[in-house]
């Protein structure tokens, strides 16, 4: 389905459809199951645009629509417990965010209907067969987060002069990190520079694998694309400035926080689009028949503050590209 199909389909579907018909006759309104890895306090920003997309369809949560939260908290093996919940509530629909939730919804629920949103390949994490035709149960949106390692790398290499090393920050039980690996070594061999891995996989590394990339000579840290790195990047941003580390992150939430600069997908228009998704499931359409959507925007953040702290110049020409200059 082409984007301007899809618009057109979504635009005339309050007209079409009759609002929740046959939940509201049988004296009840759709539920959707909303499966998260993480706690409910670190993504209020997600939850409001979710709602905000399914209202603007016409389903209105605690009206029109029910919606039954699940946080995982991070403890990533209470997901398939959390799912199971949901499947007893009957949902009509689940929105799965990250793989690992995704993953876990399919493989508690064969016939349940799941939307997901996610910064890898759903393909290579088994969540579809093809973006084009995902088949089965599953759809939904990628801004494909690990695959812009390369950018990120350059426009840490044109800020920061002088240094040919840098870090990269990863989370090794992220099923995407050799792949985020791979990306970041060659852009690497075109850059001409060295690179020095670390990981964090608890709040007890972060500390650690900044100092031990710093004691390595780097100027500057790339920070992979990872739920669990994303949750803590206020702490990795704040971190790497009390080291002198120049960071560049995936979203734009640590680069606020004191992070150098951060690009890639406009990760809450993924969770809108997703929200779409979801309005269209309960409608009537079959997931495996609607494409997976991948990102169509992107955003360069750069924290000026911080390039000051650190003594950097901020060439004009990146100061015109960004999106939005912290200051």
């Amino acid at each position: 389905m082409r984007r301007r199909q899809f618009i057109t389909l979504l635009g005339g579907a309050a007209a079409a459809w009759p609002l929740a018909a046959r939940a509201q006759q049988a004296g009840a309104v759709p539920i959707i199951g909303f499966l998260q890895a993480s706690a409910a306090d670190r993504v209020r920003d997600v939850v409001a645009v979710f709602e905000d997309g399914l209202k603007q369809t016409g389903f209105v949560p605690d009206e029109t629509v029910a919606i039954e939260y699940r946080w995982a908290n991070d403890e990533y093996d209470r997901l398939p417990q959390l799912m199971q919940e949901l499947v007893g509530r009957h949902v009509a629909v689940v929105f799965a965010a990250t793989p690992i939730a995704a993953l876990a919804a399919k493989r508690a629920a064969s016939a349940i209907p799941i939307v997901f949103c996610v910064g890898s390949d759903p393909v290579k994490d088994g969540l579809v067969a093809s973006l084009n035709r995902p088949g089965g149960t599953m759809t939904g949106t990628t801004f494909f987060a690990d695959l812009l390692s390369a950018k990120r790398l350059g426009l840490l290499r044109e800020l920061v002069h002088g240094s040919d090393i840098f870090g990269v920050l990863v989370n090794p039980k992220n099923a995407n990190a050799d792949l985020e690996i791979k990306d970041a070594n060659e852009a690497a061999q075109s850059l001409g520079v060295t690179l020095v891995f670390a990981n964090a996989q608890s709040t007890g590394d972060i500390e650690k694998s900044i100092v031990h990339v710093r004691d390595r000579g780097a100027a500057g840290l790339l920070v992979a694309s990872d739920s669990f790195l994303n949750l803590h990047g206020q702490e990795i941003a704040q971190l790497a400035l009390q080291y002198r580390l120049a960071t560049c992150f995936s979203f734009r939430e640590p680069a606020a926080a004191g992070g150098l600069m951060a690009y890639g997908a406009n990760r809450l228009d993924a969770y809108r689009r997703a929200a779409n998704y979801v309005s269209l499931i309960l409608r009537g359409e079959k997931a495996g028949n609607l494409p997976v959507q991948q990102a169509t925007k992107f955003e360069l953040v750069i924290n000026l503050k911080t390039a000051k702290l650190l003594g950097l110049a901020i060439p004009q020409t990146l100061l015109v590209a960004a999106d939005e200059v912290i200051e």
